[in-house]
């Protein structure tokens, strides 16, 4: 079950992760970067909000006592003389703290939360408690301005200045007020207000401030700028290499890769080249021994053809003469098999429609009947090779279909080369075997029609080998479809 799981996510993760290694170099860095920029932001948070409530519990505690001093004051004076005092603190211009003494208590639109707040108050509670012995006082924050006070509730702002507005209010900050209320004896509440000089007292300190989430974006795009570039330096002989390896089959001939970079690039750069260099050797080796012994068996042939030819039974004579015609063409197309495209051939610009004219021409001269249709840019190919594909493709389209239609196609990166012929088709199943060597199918191609079944496996091979691709398919009105796709090398010119 686990497994199945683990294989799922992978998958997953192939869909969602960049196709290139430099893709996957620079996510790596990007994820990286974030990662210590989170750890960082979520340490320095961890360690301000720590600070932030140190400062309030040590503030807190301070005005808690002066609070609690304040109330001890006004409990200890006689109830006739604490308006007297009151009206005395506002004629002097007040104090830090906003005092009255209400018959009733004040209705407050509690503001704030968090931890912040919730220390506060137990802070307060705690002093008044433990100082006094009020366990019921009522300890909220209030907007400036939402703040009510006196018996008529009047708002803050509407009293003269010198009554509370310059201990109470802090333009441009406004800070919450803390009101402190607690019942001396019934129908007489006293009212303390005060600020805590804290600046964002209730703030969160929020992850992605506008200063953060700046300074963060222009850490990435420096991370991504200099990590394309030394990205960019290092992946370089690797799409090289990449190249290299595509163009392997194209051109044995190719010099070998500058041996250059670091180690483990130098060293994959070694390796291609020596790989490139016994490919060719077993290529060119190959070839030779076919050579030598399609060059060997001709002289026994013909020998035993020269012996066939006195024989006194013209119908064993006739039988013998059809197999050695039937070996020497083995022979012949096994040694066109091995070779397929001639390794030591020069590309050069070849227009397709003149060389499918021309193919066409002589196939009229057998019989044949074959229409060609568009006319595409040149291409760079080996120009041997490219005739030898055409060459057999259009044998087989006019010896099984005796008519043939070419529809050449140009594409932005390439050109396409149908031939359809008007035969008896290939059955989808057998389409694939067709490329195997000495295949033949039977009714329609059997062996008494002649041929040696490597026409379409040669073809397929050259196509392949200048980087396109040979498709068979059967066309709805009977007959065989068969599209070429030769692609754009670098320097095609266009024939118009």
């Amino acid at each position: 079950m686990a497994s199945g799981r683990w294989r799922q996510l992978r998958r997953k993760l192939a869909y969602i992760l960049p196709r290139t290694l430099r893709g996957r170099f620079v996510l790596i860095m990007i994820v990286g970067v974030l990662g210590a920029q989170l750890s960082s932001y979520a340490i320095w948070t961890t360690q301000t909000r720590t600070s932030h409530l140190e400062q309030v519990d040590e503030l807190s505690r301070n005005v808690a006592f002066n609070v609690a001093s304040t109330v001890r004051f006004f409990r200890s004076l006689p109830y006739d003389y604490r308006h007297i005092v009151l009206d005395q603190l506002r004629d002097m211009g007040g104090t830090r703290f906003f005092v009255s003494i209400n018959d009733h208590r004040i209705p407050i639109v509690d503001t704030g939360s968090g931890p912040a707040k919730r220390l506060v108050v137990d802070n307060f509670r705690g002093v008044l408690a433990s100082e006094l012995g009020i366990r019921h006082a009522l300890v909220e924050f209030s907007r400036p301005e939402d703040l009510r006070l006196l018996n008529n509730e009047v708002l803050l702002r509407d009293l003269p200045p010198r009554w509370g507005q310059y201990s109470l209010l802090l333009d441009p900050l406004e800070p919450p007020v803390l009101v402190v209320q607690l019942e001396l004896e019934p129908g007489s509440w006293l009212y303390v207000a005060t600020l805590l000089p804290i600046p964002n007292l209730f703030s969160e300190h929020a992850w992605l401030s506008e200063e953060r989430l700046f300074a963060a974006v222009i850490v990435l795009l420096a991370v991504i700028g200099l990590s394309l570039l030394g990205i960019r330096s290092v992946t370089r002989p690797l799409a090289r290499l990449a190249r290299a390896a595509r163009q392997l089959g194209d051109d044995l001939d190719a010099p070998p890769l500058p041996e250059r970079g670091p180690r483990e690039i130098l060293d994959t750069t070694l390796a291609f080249n020596r790989m490139q260099e016994r490919i060719r050797g077993q290529v060119e080796e190959r070839e030779r021994l076919f050579s030598a012994i399609s060059h060997d068996l001709k002289t026994p042939i013909t020998r035993m053809r020269l012996r066939a030819e006195m024989l006194d039974d013209p119908m064993q004579r006739e039988r013998f003469s059809a197999s050695l015609d039937e070996l020497d063409l083995l022979v012949k197309g096994a040694l066109a098999s091995v070779k397929g495209l001639d390794l030591h051939e020069n590309i050069e610009h070849v227009d397709p429609r003149q060389l499918l004219d021309g193919l066409a021409s002589e196939l009229r001269l057998q019989g044949g009947e074959v229409d060609v249709f568009g006319q595409p840019p040149s291409l760079a190919v080996k120009p041997l090779a490219f005739k030898r594909c055409l060459s057999n493709l259009l044998e087989n389209a006019v010896f099984y279909g005796h008519r043939a239609e070419v529809t050449l196609d140009e594409h932005a990166e390439g050109v396409s080369i149908a031939i359809r012929d008007h035969g008896p088709g290939i059955p989808e199943a057998q389409q694939a075997r067709v490329f195997e060597p000495f295949v033949r199918l039977e009714p329609s191609r059997s062996r008494n029609t002649g041929g040696s079944g490597l026409g379409l496996g040669i073809a397929r091979h050259i196509v392949r080998a200048h980087g396109g691709e040979l498709q068979l398919a059967n066309h709805p009105s009977g007959g065989l479809m068969i599209r070429l796709w030769f692609p754009f090398r670098e320097g095609n010119v266009s024939a118009s």
